[in-house]
Order: structure tokens, then C-alpha cells, then sequence
């Protein structure tokens, strides 16, 4: 079975710094990653198509990442940035679209966890923004945690016409209670326009001593509430790096995924992904 991988993503730290990279805990991922690193072991794994996501708040990187996807035959598509509280961002996602590289173009996405209001999503600029998104025939990428999933599920009932995707089934920490995680995650996955990301939870655990079965329960949470055909897997790539290869991420997944019918299989590992972002 060909397979999708969803969500990584690449930088070059002698072009501009990653601004999240803070703090000593992250220095094995503190250097260079390329599609070259990645696709010896996306190739091994039997992934044959990627979605490469954003990083940085910047549409410079945005147009980089075009230019890799339309250079590379394992990227295909692009999770980019815009500024959505911009008064010109439906010219912004316009101009994008445009280029010859535009059609890789699939999704955009903010790091809304970073931001101190969790109710950011909520803004009248921010919402402006989302249903630009929309008009523009894109898909909106979640990135939030717990305590953003009230905005996000209004944010979702509010704006039917955008496709949603939960990055990292929003970062529950890993041995905490599942509620009000589960809860509120479950009412985001009764809103038929919210798809959700079985990706990055290795580094939502104990970096050192993680095992399948402490994700499990969470896994089967989201699983459950969306159903394999609104799951998607990712690896998070090279973020993942800090608690688990690339090949253990993969085979985490197929772990977390061994009771689902191979149809169900299917759907998490390429045809959410292929259908959602329209590869």
C-alpha cells in the first residue's frame, strides 16, 4: 500500500533561525533538515507522497516550500502562512495561488497554541481571515492544544465552508487525564467539516521512555470520535526526532491503527489525506 505522510516539514537554519527552537532539550534537531534527508525513509516506509507544512509566521517560507514541492516528486502539497488578521489577505492566498507552483498550495495554517489569547481564533480580523481561506478553496490546519479547542469548535460550527485539520490531535499531554481534552475533541469531531492529524504524540510523552501503549488511549479517542475516514497519519518530521526515528513513528502508527479493517487502514495512512487536501 502507497502511503501518505501528512505532516512534516523542513528548515534550513542558514537561511533564518526557527524561533520555537528554544532551550538546550531541542539541540538534536538544532541543524539543517532537507526532502533529501527525509525521502531515503519515507521510500523505506513506503510513502510516496508528503504534505510539507509550515514553521515560521513568514510567506517567504511559504514560497520556498512551493518551490521544493514543484522540484520534488514526494511533496505533494503545501500547509503555508499568511497573515489572516491582514485587510489584504484574500490578495495575499490570491497571489500564491497564482504562482506557477500555486497549485501545490493545499492548506494554511497559524501557530495559534502560541498565541496568549485562547480565544484568538474568535477575533473578528481572525475570522475574516478563516473564510478567506475558504473562498480560496483551502484547508485550515489546526495547530492548538487543550485549552484552544472551545474557540476552535466555534470557530469550526461558525465557518461550515472551511475544512478543518487538527494537527497532533491537539497536543494532550501524555499521561494526563484524557477529560476535557477527550471531551472537547470529541464536539469538534461532530462538525462534519473537521478532519484530524494521528500525528505528533511521541513528543507529547516522555521523550526517553514513551511505548505505544501510553498513546493508545488517545489514539482510540480520536479514532473513534472522527472515524478512520476523517484520520490522517503524519510523522512530524524532524520534530519527531526528539522521542522516536522516523521508522518507529511509522510503525507506532500501524500500531496504534492494528484493530481497523485494512480499508479503515487505508483511509489513515493516504486517503484522508489524498481527498482532504485534494493531492
Amino acid at each position: 500500500m502507497s502511503r501518505v505522510d501528512a505532516h512534516h516539514h523542513i528548515w534550513d537554519l542558514t537561511v533564518r533561525e526557527q524561533s520555537w527552537m528554544v532551550g538546550p532539550e531541542l539541540d538534536p534537531i538544532r541543524r539543517n533538515f532537507s526532502i533529501g534527508d527525509l525521502a531515503p525513509q519515507a521510500a523505506a516506509a513506503d510513502i510516496t507522497a508528503t504534505v510539507l507544512v509550515q514553521t515560521v509566521g513568514l510567506v517567504d517560507e511559504t514560497v520556498e516550500f512551493l518551490e521544493v514541492a514543484a522540484s520534488n516528486d514526494l511533496v505533494a502539497g503545501v500547509v503555508g502562512w499568511v497573515d489572516l488578521t491582514a485587510p489584504d489577505v484574500a490578495d495575499a492566498l490570491a497571489g500564491l495561488l497564482a504562482r506557477p507552483d500555486g497549485t501545490y498550495l493545499k492548506g494554511i495554517r497559524h501557530q495559534v497554541h502560541d498565541e496568549p489569547d485562547v480565544n484568538w481564533l474568535l477575533r473578528p480580523d481572525v475570522q475574516r481571515g478563516l473564510a478567506a481561506v475558504a473562498d480560496a478553496g483551502l484547508v485550515y490546519d489546526l495547530l492548538t492544544k487543550s485549552p484552544h479547542l472551545p474557540a476552535a469548535i466555534e470557530t469550526a460550527r461558525s465557518l461550515p465552508d472551511l475544512t478543518f485539520v487538527v494537527d497532533h490531535i491537539s497536543k494532550p499531554v501524555i499521561g494526563d487525564p484524557l477529560d476535557p481534552w477527550a471531551t472537547d475533541l470529541r464536539q469538534l469531531a461532530a462538525l462534519p467539516n473537521v478532519t484530524c492529524k494521528l500525528s505528533g504524540m511521541v513528543t507529547e510523552a516522555s521523550w526517553t521512555d514513551w511505548k505505544p501503549s501510553d498513546l493508545q488511549p488517545y489514539a482510540d479517542v480520536v479514532l473513534d470520535a472522527f472515524g478512520p475516514d476523517r484520520v490522517m497519519f503524519g510523522s512530524d518530521w524532524p520534530v519527531c526526532l526528539l522521542a522516536a526515528t522516523y521508522p518507529d513513528v511509522v510503525q507506532t502508527a500501524e500500531t496504534l491503527t492494528a484493530t481497523l479493517t485494512p480499508t479503515d487502514r487505508e483511509a489513515v495512512f493516504a486517503n484522508t489525506a489524498t481527498r482532504t487536501y485534494n493531492l
